[in-house]
């Protein structure tokens, strides 16, 4: 019985190599045609790798472009989050100094109104929001607004010889250009 196994799997092993020499004998023959349709599905192939390629920088740059712009918003953002209520302030601050202009018997009273205009300045200051120097300086029309203008003699032209109203900066922001009377 063992010996009928063996033939049985000689004779197995003989159709399997019969069929494998069959195959490899028999070459496939390629024609031009089908050279010619390989060459232009390579061809199509290599240009929509190409456009692949291009679709996925332009992403990229896209993702990178809205990155650093989303950044720079949030940064612009973080800087000049006091605007608004810089720009709320600055009349009770005006109130604040006329306050203390006007002459007053009650020095405790006077004492009390400097201490808030001083810790509400400080709170300000350490925030950017400063106080445009305009008196006596060089009229600027980018922080300046000219109210009025007037000769005067031994002042030279085009300099700020009193302040209506005190303007304000937040960093490098205008908040509020500086009300003044020029010279001419």
């Amino acid at each position: 019985m063992s010996d009928k196994k063996i033939n049985d799997n000689e004779k197995l092993e003989e159709v399997v190599v019969e069929e494998v020499l069959d195959e490899n004998c028999e070459p496939e023959v390629e024609t031009e045609d089908s050279q010619d349709s390989l060459e232009q599905e390579n061809k199509k192939l290599k240009e929509e790798i190409e456009t692949l390629k291009n679709d996925y920088l332009k992403a990229f740059a896209d993702t990178e472009n809205l990155k650093k712009r989303l950044q720079r918003e949030h940064e612009q953002t973080r800087k000049y989050r006091i605007q608004s209520f810089a720009l709320s302030i600055l009349p009770v601050i005006d109130n604040l100094e006329r306050a203390l202009s006007q002459e007053t018997s009650d020095e405790a009273f006077r004492e009390g109104v400097q201490m808030i205009y001083d810790q509400l300045m400080d709170s300000l200051k350490s925030e950017g929001v400063t106080p445009i120097e305009a008196l006596n300086h060089e009229f600027d029309p980018n922080i300046h607004q000219a109210m009025m203008m007037e000769e005067i003699e031994g002042v030279e032209p085009n300099i700020v010889v009193q302040e209506l109203q005190k303007g304000y900066m937040l960093k490098d922001r205008i908040l509020r250009a500086s009300l003044v009377k020029v010279s001419q």
